[in-house]
């Protein structure tokens, strides 16, 4: 049996605070840009499955039970007493939240008292210099401003993060762009920004990124829709090389989020770069049934101590349950296997888990220094 310590979730988001009935719940399990497959429903998918084998019993049913009997067992229970058995049945001991989704989410003191855990809010840097914008009136003062804010938050923050996805190839290039180009890119965000408009600009991005990273800071970066190379993407793989490279000198350690299914891609980067890790999360989350296969590539691929655990939960509390419980089961299994074979002893096998589950987190992020 592999033992694993209370797991720190490098990278989640808050929970919806309302009652969810039947569609709007499934809407919720899958990113998707519309409804499922007239006939079907998102609950036919690996994460589906997922919530109905882990969640279930987290609420006091029997496993596999249909998605109606669930829901109403969750609407019986309410909102916040299922919030709260989903998180603490999930093992999570501090979660990192990033607080940039938009929507009625639970803080991140909330999520911590609804799990009995401790969390962390990682800065999402296109928020930073949303908050930034509203209370800056001219261009210069927004960039001085911004810089100050930057400063401000890595005094505190455990991390930076950035929603944008290595799709964004510009923002990517392997260098910070010039003073010009910056205040031209801003200008031209500030112009819109009275009609909400986020931060899409790619010359914006990548100086909120070089920003980050001149900071010392841990950086995040989303990967997944970057890496197949087509389309708008082009090239997403080696300009997500590049930029790597270039921050090697100022040392800031880069974590690539949700590289699924392009994976094995961030493993190289982890194994090629001292200071790059990769994300367990999405990668293992998304899978379900398969996680053990997923798991197994990942740890052929990139050294131990460069692969971090995460739930990748969003808006529904089972995604935060359903990431840590398929880790702990595939992780185990995967492990046990090696074990059962003569290739590991069960020392170091429980010593590996420890790392991935919390240990290479804690040291990533300096969470010991955060209290």
């Amino acid at each position: 049996m592999i033992e694993t310590p209370s797991l720190v979730d490098q990278y989640c988001h808050g929970v919806l605070r309302t009652e969810l009935g039947l569609g709007t719940f499934e809407a919720q399990l899958v990113p998707s840009a519309g409804p499922p497959a007239a006939g079907t429903t998102f609950f036919d998918t690996q994460t589906g499955f997922a919530v109905r084998r882990w969640c279930p019993p987290l609420l006091g049913l029997e496993p596999h039970c249909a998605p109606a009997r669930y829901l109403a067992r969750r609407r019986e229970l309410g909102e916040v007493e299922s919030r709260r058995r989903l998180l603490r049945g999930s093992g999570i001991g501090t979660f990192l939240v990033d607080t940039g989704e938009p929507g009625d989410l639970t803080e991140p003191e909330e999520l911590a008292r609804a799990g009995n855990a401790e969390a962390h809010e990682l800065v999402r840097l296109e928020l930073l210099a949303e908050q930034v914008a509203d209370t800056s009136g001219t261009v210069a003062a927004f960039l001085s401003n911004l810089s100050g804010a930057v400063h401000h938050a890595a005094a505190g923050a455990v991390a930076f993060t950035c929603g944008a996805d290595a799709g964004h190839c510009a923002a990517l290039a392997p260098e910070p762009p010039g003073p010009g180009e910056v205040r031209g890119a801003a200008g031209r965000w500030l112009a819109g920004r009275a009609k909400g408009g986020a931060v899409r600009d790619p010359v914006l991005l990548r100086h909120l990124l070089w920003s980050a990273v001149t900071s010392g800071r841990p950086l995040q970066l989303h990967t997944g829709a970057g890496l197949p190379g087509a389309g708008p993407q082009r090239g997403g793989p080696a300009r997500l090389t590049e930029f790597v490279r270039a921050t090697a000198g100022p040392g800031t350690r880069l974590v690539l989020l949700g590289g699924h299914p392009y994976h094995r891609q961030t493993a190289r980067l982890a194994a090629a770069f001292p200071h790059v890790y990769a994300d367990l999360g999405v990668a293992l989350a998304h899978t379900g049934a398969r996680a053990a296969g997923v798991l197994a590539e990942l740890l052929e691929l990139a050294p131990f101590g460069k692969l971090l655990f995460s739930s990748g939960g969003r808006r529904l509390p089972e995604l935060h349950a359903v990431g840590a419980l398929v880790f702990r089961e595939a992780l185990g299994r995967v492990l046990s296997g090696w074990v059962a074979d003569g290739a590991w002893s069960w020392r170091d096998a429980d010593r590996v888990a420890a790392m991935l589950a919390a240990g290479n987190a804690r040291r990533v992020y300096r969470l010991d220094e955060h209290g």
